[in-house]
C-alpha cells in the first residue's frame, strides 16, 4: 500500500512539474551595456498568469542589442553593436532551458559596422545579419552544433534619400525571412526601401530579387518589418515619419505592393523632436499589429483586415516608461512584454483576445537599457 501511495505521489508530482513547465517560457532581454547592464538578461514568464520573474544576468556581453532564438529553442544568437569599428560581432550561445543561463559557443565578425538586427533561417542553418552603420547585410552559416562560421555572403547597399541628417547613406535596419525560407526582406532606413533578396539556405547566399525592392515615401526611414502569418501582407514601421506602411505580398514572386500608409501616433498628432518608432510585430493569430513609439512612449495597436490587409486603429497604450525600443509577444499570444530603454524597465501587458487591446498587469521590473525581447522554451 505504501509503495502504491509513493508511486501515485510520484506520478502526480511529475504531472504537476510537466504542467508547470509547459506554461513557463524563458524571456531574454538584449541590452546596451553600461552602468545598469552587463549583457543579456533572462526571466521566466508564466503564460497562465502573466507573472514575470525578476530578470537575472544570463551572459555577460558587450551591447548585445538584438537577439534571435534558433528554431530548435536550444541556441541563441546576439549582435554585439559596438560603435567605432569597421565590423561588429555576432555571438552564439547554448541555452540552459532549466534556468535560462547562456554558455558562449563562439563569436564571428558581422563583416559590416554597427550590426543591429539578425534572424536565424527556418532550417536553423544560417544567421542573417543587418549592419546599420555599414549599410550592409551578411550571412553566417552554422555548424551542426550551432557554432558560427565565417561569412558566406556579404552585400553592400548603396544610395541615399531625402533626409540629409539621417539618410546620407544606406542603413540596413532589419532582416526577415518568409516562412518558406525563400525570400529575405531588408528595411533600409537610409534608402527608403525594403530590399528583397532570394535566399539560398543551402549555400548561405542572398541574390537580388526581381523586383528588387518595395519603395517607401521619401524621408520615411523604414526600420522594422512584420510578415503577416498568412504570407499575403507585410508591414513596415517607419522611424523618421512615425508611420506604418501596409504592403500586399506575392508569396511566389516575393514582391511588395503598397496598400496604405497610416500614422503610428494618435489622430492629429504631429511628429515632434525626439519622436521616432522602433519595433513592430503581428499577433500570432494575424488579427492585430503592434508597434512602438519612442518619445510618445506608447504601443500602437491596429486591427488587420484579413481580406485587404488594411489597418484600423485600436489603441495607444502607454509603456509606463521612456523610449520603448523593443517588445515581444509571448508564444501563447496572451502577453506583451515591453522594454523601456531610458527608464531601465520592462513592463508586462495582457492582450485582449477579442479586441487586441493592451491592459497593464502592474508588473514593472528593472533591466538596464533593454532594447530587445525574445522568447524560448523552458524545461
Amino acid at each position: 500500500m505504501n509503495h502504491l501511495r509513493s508511486l501515485l505521489f510520484g506520478v502526480l508530482l511529475l504531472s504537476f512539474t510537466l504542467a508547470a513547465s509547459a506554461s513557463e517560457t524563458l524571456v531574454y532581454f538584449g541590452t546596451y551595456t553600461g552602468k545598469k547592464s552587463k549583457g543579456i538578461y533572462a526571466s521566466t514568464l508564466d503564460s497562465a498568469t502573466g507573472r514575470l520573474s525578476p530578470p537575472e544576468l544570463a551572459a555577460e556581453s558587450s551591447s548585445p542589442s538584438f537577439l534571435a532564438v534558433h528554431p530548435s529553442g536550444k541556441l541563441l544568437y546576439a549582435v554585439n553593436e559596438v560603435s567605432g569599428k569597421t565590423s561588429g560581432g555576432v555571438t552564439g550561445y547554448r541555452i540552459d532551458s532549466t534556468n535560462g543561463k547562456l554558455t558562449t559557443i563562439n563569436q564571428e565578425p558581422s563583416v559590416g559596422a554597427g550590426p543591429c538586427h539578425l534572424n536565424v533561417d527556418a532550417a536553423g542553418k544560417n544567421v542573417l545579419v543587418a549592419n546599420y552603420g555599414g549599410g550592409s547585410v551578411t550571412v553566417l552559416p552554422l555548424e551542426a552544433d550551432g557554432r558560427l562560421k565565417s561569412s558566406s555572403c556579404f552585400v553592400q547597399h548603396k544610395g541615399s534619400s531625402a533626409n540629409p541628417q539621417r539618410q546620407e547613406g544606406p542603413h540596413a535596419h532589419g532582416i526577415y525571412l518568409d516562412s518558406a525560407n525563400q525570400f529575405a526582406y531588408v528595411p533600409d532606413l537610409g534608402l527608403d526601401k525594403v530590399l528583397i533578396y532570394k535566399f539560398d539556405g543551402t549555400q548561405g547566399k542572398l541574390e537580388a530579387n526581381e523586383p528588387s525592392a518595395g519603395a517607401l515615401a521619401p524621408g520615411s526611414g523604414p526600420r522594422h518589418l512584420a510578415l503577416h502569418p498568412s504570407g499575403k501582407f507585410a508591414y513596415v514601421i517607419n522611424e523618421i515619419l512615425c508611420t506604418v506602411t501596409a504592403f500586399s505580398r506575392d508569396p511566389k514572386q516575393g514582391s511588395l505592393s503598397e496598400i496604405e500608409t497610416v500614422s503610428s501616433l494618435p489622430l492629429g498628432q504631429k511628429v515632434r523632436p525626439g519622436y521616432s518608432t522602433a519595433e513592430l510585430f503581428a499577433h500570432p493569430n494575424g488579427r492585430f499589429l503592434y508597434g512602438s513609439n519612442r518619445g510618445h512612449d506608447s504601443i500602437v495597436v491596429f486591427a488587420i483586415d484579413a481580406h485587404n490587409g488594411k489597418l484600423s486603429l485600436v489603441q495607444h497604450a502607454s509603456t509606463q516608461g521612456k523610449i520603448p525600443r523593443g517588445f515581444g509577444i509571448d508564444p501563447s499570444g496572451q502577453w506583451l512584454v515591453a522594454g523601456n530603454q531610458d527608464s531601465d524597465t520592462v513592463v508586462v501587458f495582457e492582450i485582449d483576445k477579442g479586441s487586441g487591446s493592451l491592459r497593464p498587469t502592474g508588473q514593472v521590473l528593472e533591466v538596464g537599457a533593454p532594447v530587445c525581447v525574445v522568447f524560448a522554451p523552458k524545461g
